[in-house]
């Protein structure tokens, strides 16, 4: 019978150990709620990646090169 009890605090302990964990996990994710709410208002009111970025299409980076090389290969031949 002596192994009995010590069995009944083996299982007590366990769960005692369990609790703490889901205690630390809820801590956890409350931190990481307040820490995404935080960083999706940021304090201008506007994103920093996309400020400045107009809805519908952009302008194509790469055409303003193509135009200066037209430009200049009709000056060559033109000569």
């Amino acid at each position: 019978m002596a192994s009995r009890p010590k069995v009944t605090q083996q299982k007590r302990a366990r769960e005692r150990a369990r609790q703490e964990r889901q205690q630390e996990k809820l801590r956890r994710r409350d931190e990481a709620k307040a820490r995404r709410a935080n960083a999706s208002s940021p304090a201008g009111g506007e994103d920093p990646d996309i400020a400045g970025i107009v809805p519908g299409p952009q302008p194509r980076p790469w055409d303003d090169e193509l135009q200066d090389e037209d430009e200049t290969e009709t000056e060559s031949a033109a000569r």
